[in-house]
């Protein structure tokens, strides 16, 4: 099931949302093809405020400053390991930016 957002908070286009089962601990994901997928178990606070923290992460792919693969994440121009990193911790630069403009 997807839904539309009428006023996203960081893009003024209508990026596409959808719900799935996602593994413990996840609550969203950017995906770099611009959709945002949530988990399915979110509730309505949290929802909201994990489509903010996402929408920063599209409007950062959009700029060209993060990109991924399956082995890593490129943040402006530099690559990081994803086997060495523990994804959305809050001191990884891309996620600096979202958890500062998603507040």
């Amino acid at each position: 099931m997807a839904f539309k957002l009428d006023n996203p908070p960081y893009s003024s286009d209508n990026t596409p949302i959808y719900r799935v089962d996602m593994e413990n601990g996840v609550l969203g994901k950017a995906n770099n093809n611009g959709t945002i997928i949530l988990n399915n178990n979110l509730s309505c606070f949290q929802e909201q405020s994990v489509i903010n923290h996402e929408m920063v992460h599209i409007d950062q792919m959009k700029r060209g400053d993060l990109d991924y693969d399956d082995q890593n994440v490129y943040w402006k121009g530099k690559k990081y390991s994803r086997k060495q990193m523990k994804e959305g911790a809050k001191n990884l630069p891309w996620e600096k930016e979202a958890y500062k403009k998603a507040k």
